[in-house]
């Protein structure tokens, strides 16, 4: 590695680190938050009686899984303002893979739901708990240890899935280092860079994953 390239390196590791914190963590931490909001009202309707419920969470799910998520970031920002529906950037980005982890997120939540005994479901119904207050206070604390691990999962996915943001003008992690290049070619020493900042979130995420799986075994009986 040559003095330019290091210098290159050197010059750009605060620029990138600071479009990590402000724009790709922010990014990921809301849209999964609203997205994992969104999946589990999807994943209830998905198990509703009724029938157009039903059918609705369905097709949601279908839609969003059968199309790419560049597709659906494009469809946001760029198709929308046809209909005269513009929106910002980053508004635009979280609209998109929120959109994406609640479809994908669903079904996740639904198994998991889905998992737990039968008898607790029939335990909460013979003391006369409400559905909502079934599903706070006796399913979705049980169902959520099973879903940490596909979650977190998703999770990781989305913190590398921002990457594709930089193709909506969002100038995240991957955009700054696009920009950075861009006068000298040195591609590939600052999209190092970013995959090594990739890598040390997903790690951190991992461990997160870990210690939260350890917790929640604790509330489990056995």
């Amino acid at each position: 590695m040559d003095a330019a390239t290091r210098d290159l390196i050197w010059h750009n590791l605060w620029p990138m680190l600071q479009a990590t914190l402000t724009k790709t963590l922010p990014l990921t931490a809301v849209s999964f938050a609203i997205g994992l909001v969104l999946a589990l009202f999807v994943a209830l309707a998905r198990m509703s009686p009724v029938r157009p419920l039903s059918a609705a969470a369905r097709f949601y799910i279908s839609i969003i899984r059968g199309t790419p998520l560049l597709v659906q970031l494009f469809i946001v920002f760029y198709a929308l303002p046809q209909f005269g529906i513009v929106i910002d950037p980053f508004p635009a980005a979280v609209i998109a893979f929120s959109l994406n982890v609640g479809g994908y997120a669903a079904e996740v939540v639904r198994a998991a739901i889905l998992s737990v005994a039968t008898g607790q479901w029939e335990a909460a119904q013979a003391l006369g708990m409400s559905y909502p207050a079934m599903l706070r206070l006796i399913i979705l604390p049980q169902a959520a240890r099973i879903a940490v691990p596909p979650l977190s999962n998703t999770l990781i996915s989305l913190v590398k899935d921002t990457s594709l943001a930089s193709t909506i003008l969002v100038t995240e992690l991957l955009r700054v280092a696009q920009l950075a290049a861009a006068p000298t070619f040195d591609f590939f020493a600052l999209y190092g860079v970013a995959a090594l900042y990739y890598w040390v979130i997903c790690l951190i995420l991992g461990f997160g994953q870990t210690r939260l799986e350890t917790r929640l075994a604790r509330h489990v009986a056995r």
